[in-house]
């Protein structure tokens, strides 16, 4: 027998238990089956449509399948039993209590215009009773208080003040009362406490005559001071002036409804793990703090927890979900104050919404307490768990903002929290939100910009320090940005590495300087400088590289001699294996490798001398020390002798940067330095400078 199978005779046995079915079994059945396959097509909707399952519901009302115990019974097997027994694989377990939901509301609805329609009848009874002639009085008043006593919905007959002359059995029952007990008692005797005065309206008004009749949900109290919730109808019949005379009111029992309904409720917006306000919960409270027009202010922390994946991974999801449970407790035995929202958010992600917040001072606050409650570690299954979070706060007035900008603002923080360190908060700053979406926009822009050209190359000089000729020039990729404007290296070189977008942007710097090699070559013959380049350590590692230099030289038609790769100290003393290999291919090739900036970093002297290098770049930071004034710091001199010394007997070229007043190419000339470059000689710019310099 199939999973549905199975399923549809359980529930029709359940009906049966439960009710007075008016058709043979097997046609149960059948039905039934039909009613199964409904809600499993609304367990595998992309998208739930609660009407199919609401004429479920209506249907077993139909089968005067009508009873409490009828839906009670059918809703808690669909909630055990419909999964389980027809299989999981492709159904949307999230979906069942919706599913549940639209059941019940469909019973309900049903079952609550069958009681009107049962209402309208006793009521017709009630009139044709009154206008009968005395022998058909008689007979229909008989039949009325068949009808009256064997009603299942309670039905109480009052006088125009309120006081209750008639109760049936069923309202008696609801009540917890005896019938005699509630006669000559007034309505209000059984309202419950504290019920808000314009639920008492719509009652005064039939009373008073200014209208006929009225149906709402009303809360009473049961002789146990215990909750009863009614659909509740309330009728005037007139005297024939047209005076109030009698009230005729009909009330059903609707508490289990009401329960079924507040626990889907707090379904829809609590964590069932945690038991913490969901995404919606927050959502809503989040949209109604920002509905305000004065001077409220909302206050955000937005916390992650660090390190949850490593736990989750390493000790299995179990644990990590009591750990989740954990935190959530801490959390929300933390944040009692009123005003305050902590919710789960999803995975390891929690907020927390201060309404009324008196400033950036108290998010702070409310932050660091927050990362103390974390610090003791947790004790979950025979482990004692350490865990922290990364915290971003946003503090500001509701007006001028919207909900959506202040929760993007949150987000923006906890990723500078986590980006700064971890364990930490970090405060919305605009002005550094500011340069990040500039850094964002930058980073978009690169790919289309080394497409449409808007990249393009200068060039400067590098002399000789003994005749100060031009013997070589470095070309420095610059950024037109239709936007920015003019943009140097140190803006969008770090952006391009980080992205690796640096190895197309390289490539095309390379191409654009030995297509300008070719040209001065063309003119100056030997006297055409040598073009050196910057390479980045991401591009070493492209397997790609030497092919692509290669390709590049052999089009431009020059000397692999007259390009030189420049490679930070850093980058190149960290090269190993692959971009070591490419190093010496390179260098095999002819072109000259030098390294860049060298002295900021920790070289290794012995690995030094078995790299592919021919020329040592000497940082810029060294040659404020050249100078003759009291900010110089005598140790530069001392270490750029000892460097020229190293690399000449080392065998490399050595190239001083940053070169900006004639005292400090003559120290430099005076220590023995090769070459030099740097505003003294000239700053970077088009190839026509360079052309005119070679022109002298």
């Amino acid at each position: 027998m199939s999973g549905p199978d199975a399923f549809a005779r359980t529930w029709a046995a359940v009906l049966t238990e439960t009710g007075y079915v008016a058709m043979d079994r097997r046609g149960l059945v059948d039905l039934v089956r039909e009613y199964t396959e409904v809600l499993l097509a609304g367990l595998r909707a992309e998208r739930f449509q609660a009407e199919p399952v609401e004429r479920i519901g209506a249907g077993l009302v139909g089968l005067r399948l009508a009873g409490p115990e009828t839906l009670r019974a059918s809703l808690q097997l669909i909630g055990s039993d419909l999964l389980r027994v027809t299989g999981a694989g492709e159904l949307r377990a999230e979906l069942l209590p919706a599913v549940q939901g639209a059941f019940a509301a469909g019973f309900a609805t049903a079952m609550q215009e069958k009681i009107f329609r049962d209402q309208e009848t006793i009521r017709r009874a009630a009139l044709e009773a009154r206008r009968g002639a005395e022998s058909a009085l008689l007979a229909s008043e008989a039949r009325f208080r068949a009808m009256f006593n064997q009603a299942a919905v309670g039905i109480a007959i009052g006088d125009a003040d309120g006081t209750l002359v008639e109760i049936n059995t069923a309202m008696a029952a609801m009540l917890g009362y005896r019938a005699d007990q509630l006669r000559g008692m007034h309505v209000n005797d059984l309202r419950y406490p504290d019920e808000p005065v314009a639920m008492r309206r719509p009652f005064d008004d039939v009373a008073a005559g200014r209208r006929d009749y009225y149906r709402m949900e009303r809360l009473l109290r049961r002789s146990d001071g215990s909750p009863l919730w009614t659909d509740v109808t309330v009728s005037l019949i007139r005297a024939a002036d047209g005076t109030p005379q009698y009230l005729i009111g009909m009330l059903e029992d609707i508490t289990d409804r009401h329960v079924l309904e507040e626990r889907l409720r707090h379904q829809a917006n609590h964590d069932p793990l945690t038991g913490l306000g969901n995404r919606a919960l927050f959502t809503e409270r989040l949209n109604a703090a920002f509905g305000h027009d004065d001077d409220t202010r909302v206050g955000l922390c937005y916390l992650d927890l660090d390190g949850f994946k490593v736990i989750n991974d390493s000790l299995g999801h179990d644990i990590g979900d009591d750990l989740l449970v954990a935190v959530a407790g801490r959390l929300d035995g933390l944040l009692t104050a009123p005003g305050r929202t902590v919710a789960r958010m999803g995975g390891d992600e929690f907020v927390v919404l201060v309404e009324n917040s008196s400033g950036r001072a108290e998010m702070i606050n409310l932050a660091e307490r927050i990362l103390g409650c974390l610090a003791e570690p947790f004790p979950i299954g025979g482990h004692r768990l350490s865990v922290s979070a990364s915290i971003g706060l946003v503090e500001r007035a509701v007006v001028g903002a919207t909900p959506a900008e202040t929760m993007r603002d949150a987000d923006v923080t906890l990723y500078w929290a986590k980006a700064d360190g971890k364990n930490r908060w970090a405060a919305y700053d605009p002005d550094r939100n500011a340069r990040e979406v500039a850094r964002f926009t930058l980073s978009a822009r690169m790919p289309a910009a080394v497409e449409s050209e808007e990249f393009y190359v200068d060039y400067q000089p590098i002399v000789r320090l003994s005749d100060s000729k031009l013997i070589g020039v470095e070309a420095l990729v610059r950024w037109a940005h239709p936007e920015f404007g003019r943009l140097g290296p140190d803006q969008f070189i770090g952006l391009a590495e980080e992205t690796g977008l640096i190895v197309p942007l390289g490539r095309w710097v390379l191409r654009e300087a030995t297509r300008q090699a070719r040209r001065w070559h063309d003119t100056y013959g030997d006297r055409a400088p040598m073009v050196s380049v910057n390479l980045a350590a991401r591009q070493t590692e492209e397997p790609n590289l030497v092919a692509d230099i290669t390709t590049i030289i052999k089009a431009a038609n020059l000397p692999p001699s007259t390009i030189q790769l420049e490679l930070t100290e850093s980058a190149i003393m960290n090269t190993s294996g692959g971009p070591l290999r490419t190093l010496r291919d390179l260098a095999d090739l002819g072109i000259r490798i030098a390294i860049d900036d060298f002295g900021t970093g920790y070289s290794n002297l012995a690995y030094l001398r078995h790299l592919p290098v021919h020329a040592i770049k000497l940082a810029g930071s060294f040659m404020e020390g050249l100078r003759d004034s009291p900010s110089a710091d005598p140790a530069d001199a001392q270490i750029v002798t000892t460097l020229v010394t190293l690399s000449h007997a080392l065998g490399h070229v050595v190239i001083a940067e940053g070169v900006e007043d004639p005292e400090q190419a003559d120290r430099l000339r005076e220590f023995g330095c090769d070459n030099a470059q740097g505003w003294l000689f000239a700053k970077p710019g088009r190839p026509e400078e360079i052309e005119r310099w070679l022109d002298k």
